[in-house]
């Protein structure tokens, strides 16, 4: 006999269905590219990014000290500002920056964004670029109170030795490293200067040199190669040493290269030089210098422009070589002028410094 049904309640159970497998798909897509994006993100990427840095004023202090101190000669406070300008650098061995931060720079108008490569040789190091931006910052100091030196007539010594000789060296087997040069054909090589002047009047023919070696003064004779630019040239990396008759130092941290050295030489020839050689106006600027004068090219022209008007400059002094980064990309406000020499530089800051309106100073276009 059946049994009748009870009444009450229950739960129906469906059939297992088989999964879509398109669902699946997607969310494995889904994590992969969220996993994709987050490794864009935070993995390094393979650029170099440099900004505005920050300006310091070598007549005035750094960290409540003054940056340049002169002990020996007699010297002046002067007025107004000569600012050396500095470039923010990170990537590559300077510290990872990512696409994300690569990505900012691509759109500031007041960055640059280069690949790593470009910048940096395979295997460089920050401890390599620490070692050579100290190595060019000592190197441009010594330079800017050569150059200064020079310009207020004050005598020194310099000597030129011999660090390494180039590949195809026409002095290779006859000149060696820590020769230093004292004459060439007789006459006394006092700098850099009187050696290029000396190979120049040369024209290509070979020349007499006396070189100081382990203390010995000996006699040879080198024929110079013409370079690509026509110049003539014994082929070896020579490095300067000096002999003031003062100290100058220079104090500043953190700050490696060797493009502040025109900004030195102005900072040393103002305190000097009784008066304002400012007039108490607010320059900023930037170049290499050496021993003669010679004012060089750098990089990161675009970002010191940028770094020079937010500090507040009225005006700035641009290597010549580097005018052509610096046509459309001055600040409203800046006025730039165009310099190669230390003469130039110091005649530009005198002119405007006494209120002229530098109408008939050179200016890059």
């Amino acid at each position: 006999m059946s049994q009748p049904v009870r009444a009450g309640t229950y739960e129906p159970v469906e059939p297992e269905r088989p999964r879509d497998p398109r669902i699946r798909a997607m969310v494995t897509s889904g994590a992969l590219a969220l996993g994709l994006g987050a490794a864009a993100v935070l993995l390094p990427a393979p650029y170099v990014l440099e900004a505005p840095g920050p300006t310091f004023n070598t007549i005035g202090e750094a960290r409540s000290q003054p940056l340049i101190e002169i002990s020996g000669r007699e010297t002046f406070d002067p007025e107004g500002e000569l600012d050396l300008t500095t470039v923010y650098v990170s990537g590559g061995p300077n510290g990872d920056v990512s696409i994300f931060d690569a990505f900012r720079a691509w759109i500031d108008p007041d960055q640059t964004v280069r690949p790593e490569e470009l910048v940096y040789a395979p295997g460089t190091t920050r401890s390599d670029i620490e070692e050579r931006n100290s190595v060019s910052m000592i190197s441009s100091q010594e330079s800017a109170i050569a150059a200064a030196l020079g310009h207020l007539e004050i005598p020194y010594e310099e000597s030129l030795t011999v660090v390494d000789l180039a590949e195809g060296s026409a002095s290779a087997g006859v000149l060696e490293p820590g020769d230093t040069i004292t004459s060439i054909d007789g006459a006394p090589v006092r700098n850099i200067d009187t050696l290029r002047s000396a190979l120049t009047d040369a024209a290509g023919a070979g020349v007499d040199l006396e070189v100081l070696r382990a203390g010995s003064a000996e006699e040879v004779s080198v024929t110079p190669k013409q370079s690509p630019e026509g110049d003539y040239q014994l082929g070896v990396l020579l490095t300067s040493e000096f002999d003031f008759p003062f100290d100058v130092t220079i104090a500043l941290d953190n700050v490696g290269g060797p493009s502040a050295g025109s900004m030195f030489a102005l900072g040393i020839i103002d305190m000097l030089t009784e008066g304002d050689l400012t007039g108490g106006r607010h320059f900023a600027g930037t170049g290499t210098i050496d021993s003669t004068g010679a004012i060089g090219k750098i990089g990161g022209i675009q970002q010191k422009l940028v770094g020079a008007h937010e500090s507040g400059a009225e005006f700035f002094l641009a290597p010549a070589e580097n005018c052509a980064e610096v046509v459309g990309h001055v600040p409203d406000g800046l006025k730039v002028v165009k310099v190669s020499t230390l003469e130039e530089a110091v005649n530009a800051v005198e002119v405007l410094g006494s209120g002229g309106d530098g109408a008939g100073l050179p200016a890059c276009s």
